[in-house]
């Protein structure tokens, strides 16, 4: 993947579960999972605006580039 969440290190760097966060951004735990596993093919910004909120931390923390394009399928 291209654009990778580093959530779990901000979390740890916060000293706060990944439930604390869900219940403060109203997301399930499952689909926090899927953020902070890589597998999310989106998120919203509205999602990203209060995960950044809550952990008091910029965009460009949580998500990074790794320098690679990334094609995208013909069938997505």
């Amino acid at each position: 993947m291209a654009i990778y969440i580093q959530l779990e290190e901000i979390l740890k760097a916060r000293n706060m579960t990944s439930k604390e966060l869900c219940g403060k951004i109203g997301i399930t735990e499952a689909n926090l999972s899927i953020l902070r596993s890589n597998k999310a093919k989106g998120v919203r910004f509205t999602t990203i605006n209060k995960i950044c909120y809550y952990l008091n931390c910029e965009v460009g923390d949580i998500l990074k580039f790794d320098g690679i394009l990334e094609e995208l399928d013909e069938d997505e």
